[in-house]
């Protein structure tokens, strides 16, 4: 007896990662032009309310963005204008139709795709020939009407049972998506988190990077670009070791050399704008870089060469630590350079983590309490930063309080403040943790709290080296705090 085997495998691999679902909002071609340039894997075409004309002729346009993009193109419910478009695919509601008819109207090379919202319709799928399942919806919605909240626990119990992926879908955004991807979701499903942000390739490579959770160490790669410290303690020194010690890949370029030790900086040498672009092509060209992480970088020239690298390499995750003085009291910011930042490098941050000091010189504002750090970090967000942590170090509680704002709310990450003397390279070490996370799968608030206990613990483990700021402890900071 003969027995029919259909080879899923090709087509599994195109089924991973951030799968996107249109809207019927404006300026929907430019919106998902942008998504796609930054890590969206499908695209799934979802129209249900335009006549069938206006319908193929904007399918055919995101078609053609989806093959630019190289991105797999999904048509929603519609085998007719599947197709018509001769799409990748066709995805298919419980009530809209067969997946062996679509395969018979579509051809054997396409896609099919079912909705399920239990294990038993799941497994009818997959017994009917689809190619992969959405699941759902895992967390409430506001696009449709479900009949139940799924939870992320569903789709590891899925993954047990299906040999096909599994698309999770419904009210998934950037700070709940990584439980799903962690119970095994081959892809996550995303409208509004995408579509309705108002810079939707940022919000597409922020959900993107969530996927790097499950890379083998070392997980996601980050580019430092900053000064050099001789001492070892801050700076390019400082950064590799916080990044590689945290599980991350580290890529450098060096913006300028100092002579420095434990009591201070007593030379500096500007490495020229024509080398640091060379560096930083170098390695822009080549290396997967998840994230940018942004330190000294002393001369103007060298951070308006470092804006147009950023947009030049299309960079959308940068954590910039606006250095400006070294513990000792010397600058490492020209005033012409300060300008620079706050013109060119500050709108195209992702963040930016000033302490008070550093807040109060870009936003002319005096900082003595709470309030101060908000309204600095508001101004701070209108200068262009995407999201600023105002660092509360400098303050006098026995808490060291940081302010995180996202344009919309402020989340505050606090820590027992350790009395010590030896903090040379806190602000890069902060930073540079942030970027790692990041680049390891963890959303921003994630993030910002894990390298806040990292720098907590780094303080309290501090060297007493040399004769002035010692250096934090990198190494027993990275260790599990059961073992430092």
């Amino acid at each position: 007896m003969l027995k029919l085997v259909v080879d899923h495998s090709a087509k599994q691999n195109q089924i991973s990662g951030l799968y996107l679902i249109t809207d019927q909002g404006e300026r929907l071609l430019e919106r998902v032009r942008e998504a796609l340039s930054c890590g969206v894997s499908v695209l799934q075409y979802r129209d249900k309310v335009r006549e069938y004309r206006e319908r193929l002729m904007i399918g055919a346009e995101l078609k053609a963005i989806c093959a630019r993009f190289k991105v797999c193109f999904i048509v929603n419910d519609d085998l007719e204008l599947a197709h018509a478009l001769d799409a990748d695919g066709v995805h298919l509601g419980q009530d809209d139709g067969d997946p062996a008819q679509a395969r018979a109207a579509l051809g054997p090379g396409k896609i099919i795709g079912v909705s399920t919202h239990s294990l038993e319709e799941a497994l009818t799928a997959q017994e009917a020939g689809a190619d992969y399942v959405g699941y759902g919806a895992i967390y409430p919605t506001a696009s449709k009407e479900v009949p139940a909240v799924r939870g992320p626990e569903g789709i590891a119990l899925l993954k047990r049972e299906l040999s096909i992926p599994v698309v999770a879908i419904g009210g998934i955004n950037r700070d709940n998506a990584g439980a799903v991807i962690d119970q095994g979701a081959d892809a996550v499903a995303v409208i509004s988190a995408i579509l309705s942000n108002r810079t939707p390739g940022i919000a597409a490579t922020e959900m993107a990077l969530l996927f790097n959770r499950r890379a083998p160490y070392p997980r996601g790669s980050v580019l430092t670009v900053a000064g050099s410290d001789s001492g070892g303690g801050a700076g390019i020194q400082g950064d590799l070791k916080t990044i590689t010690l945290l599980g991350s890949y580290a890529a450098s370029a060096i913006a300028a050399l100092t002579a420095q030790n434990s009591r201070g900086v007593s030379s500096v040498e500007p490495v020229s704008a024509k080398f640091l672009a060379e560096q930083l092509d170098a390695v822009l060209s080549d290396l997967p870089v998840d994230v940018v992480k942004i330190g000294m970088l002393f001369a103007p020239e060298n951070a308006e060469v470092l804006a147009d690298q950023l947009l030049a390499h299309r960079i959308r995750i940068s954590v910039l630590d606006p250095v400006m003085s070294a513990k000792g009291g010397a600058s490492l910011l020209a005033d012409e350079a300060l300008a620079v930042l706050k013109r060119r490098l500050i709108p195209l941050c992702y963040l930016i983590t000033p302490n008070i000091p550093e807040a109060e010189r870009l936003t002319g504002l005096p900082i003595v309490d709470g309030a101060g750090m908000e309204l600095a970090a508001r101004t701070l967000h209108l200068m262009g930063a995407r999201n600023v942590l105002v660092k509360g170090g400098h303050q006098n509680e026995g808490e060291v309080t940081d302010l995180l704002f996202d344009g919309v709310s402020f989340t505050r990450f606090s820590a027992p403040r350790t009395l010590t003397r030896h903090t040379h390279g806190t602000g890069c070490a902060l930073a540079s943790a942030i970027a790692s996370y990041l680049a390891q799968g963890e959303p921003l608030p994630v993030a910002v709290e894990r390298a806040k206990q990292f720098i907590t613990r780094a303080i309290k483990f501090s060297h007493p080296m040399g004769r002035g700021h010692g250096p934090v402890n990198h190494y027993l900071a990275a260790k599990d705090p059961s073992e430092a």
